[in-house]
């Protein structure tokens, strides 16, 4: 299937060049009526609201987002609310880690988005561990091929966990989960996958790479909307510590006549896991929305129409002194673009957005994000503009 630009199915401003899906995602149409159908669900027609609905409606979720990630067991998906949610369930289970007392340390990346650090301070102090940061090398030439290198290197005997994203959210590298999740099981580390800036617009395949858990915020590249996410959880976790102790994570809580007879026991797997009070009436059908529509795109037909809408301008900014990541060490959706050294990078994002094209400035790099909303005519008027600032 080849993808066309798919730009009237979202309710974006014409006058607006968006490259900045790497920070929030605009919302699809169908989604938005999907949120407003939720809103006047709970505002005017409560009635209609069944006890079914807080099981069936997240079911529909966990199912799609399942088959996204190669999941044939819908069960093992989590809603959460946020990729904090997701890795304070990790921080809350790494003390079941089987010989916790003779690791050291997490290993983590330079320049980590701050979720995936703040989570385990806590578990670092209460279990005597460090934190091992995977230094980004100095040289440019084949630098996310050393990068990958280094992360395998890093990881021995005494690495308790490996939290690492798919797509460095600043750089763009990609590493290479699957040699990672070798190793790690080789030394029994668990390893913890952000894929927020992956999951929904790049190939993951839980099958191949096998990870512990993988955390994904919703309103980036699974468009959906603010404050709503999915998650897995592997087979360590399946009997492991909630954050919350909701009503609805336990066995037969479907069941409302029996709801006072108080049931200790879980519901399977990463049921447990859940936030509370996720059937989201409001943003539950928008996130199934945006995942179907994904599904219907096809994910690797998405990375392919990106692939070809940057092929050509990336060549010109290049021309003109930029450095980007090689493609065998990036994807195609998300470029850290390094501007030659007479162009400050905060006065050439007021620059872009003065021209109403909107990146991001994320200080060593602008970060560049497209998606099946853009075309080819967005990236030349970037180059444009930084072809008028030389």
């Amino acid at each position: 299937m080849t993808l066309t630009n798919q730009k009237h199915l979202f309710s974006l401003d014409e006058s607006i060049t968006y490259l900045n899906g790497a920070a929030y995602s605009p919302t699809l149409r169908s989604s938005v009526q999907r949120g407003i159908e939720g809103i006047n669900l709970k505002a005017s027609n409560t009635h209609l609201i069944k006890g079914s609905d807080h099981f069936t409606l997240p079911q529909k979720v966990q199912k799609l987002f399942a088959q996204i990630i190669n999941e044939p067991d819908y069960e093992r998906i989590a809603i959460i609310s946020s990729v904090s949610y997701g890795m304070a369930v990790v921080a809350h289970n790494v003390h079941r880690l089987p010989n916790l007392k003779n690791k050291t340390h997490i290993i983590q990346i330079q320049d980590e988005f701050p979720n995936n650090v703040y989570a385990f301070d806590r578990v670092c102090q209460e279990h005597h561990l460090v934190y091992k940061t995977i230094a980004k090398p100095e040289v440019l030439e084949n630098r996310g091929g050393l990068w990958n290198q280094a992360v395998l290197e890093g990881i021995n005997n005494e690495t308790a966990m490996v939290v690492m994203p798919h797509i460095h959210w600043i750089y763009g590298v990609k590493f290479d989960l699957k040699a990672v999740s070798k190793r790690c099981k080789e030394v029994g580390a668990l390893l913890i996958i952000d894929g927020t800036q992956s999951v929904g617009i790049l190939d993951f395949d839980i099958q191949k790479i096998q990870p512990d858990a993988l955390i994904c915020a919703g309103y980036k590249w699974l468009l959906g909307p603010y404050s709503i996410g999915a998650a897995y959880f592997g087979e360590f976790f399946d009997e492991g510590v909630p954050v919350e102790e909701s009503w609805m994570h336990r066995k037969d809580s479907d069941n409302f006549a029996q709801l006072i007879r108080y049931e200790r026991a879980y519901r399977p797997k990463a049921q447990r896991y859940n936030m509370g009070e996720h059937s989201q009436f409001i943003q539950v059908p928008m996130f199934e929305d945006s995942l179907t529509q994904l599904l219907a795109w096809g994910i690797e037909n998405m990375q392919s129409y990106c692939s070809e809408i940057i092929e050509k301008p990336l060549i010109a900014l290049q021309e003109l002194g930029c450095w980007v990541e090689e493609s065998k060490n990036r994807a195609n959706h998300l470029l850290g673009i390094s501007l030659p050294k007479e162009i400050n990078n905060q006065s050439f994002t007021d620059k872009l957005a003065a021209n109403k094209i909107i990146v991001s400035n994320r200080g060593v790099a602008i970060r560049v994000s497209q998606n099946i909303y853009n075309s080819e005519a967005d990236l030349w008027k970037l180059v444009e503009v930084l072809k008028n600032s030389l």
